[in-house]
């Protein structure tokens, strides 16, 4: 299994390092899971921080279809 995860990364890096949009999308990403991070780090309640950021983020991956 771990191959095939391999390989998927590699793939991935690839398509990163090749495509500028490809490269735009993924750090408009990490800036956005930097943030999810910092909201959760300020929380008084870590943990239920945590379930808020996740739940945020499965409510815009079900919005985008």
């Amino acid at each position: 299994m771990s191959f095939l995860l391999r390989q998927i990364a590699r793939y991935a890096t690839q398509k990163l390092a090749s495509d500028p949009r490809v490269r735009e999308k993924a750090a408009k990403a990490a800036r956005v899971v930097v943030d999810e991070a910092r909201q959760i780090a300020r929380g008084e309640d870590r943990a239920r921080a945590a379930g808020r950021a996740f739940r945020r983020v499965i409510n815009k991956m079900q919005g985008d279809r």
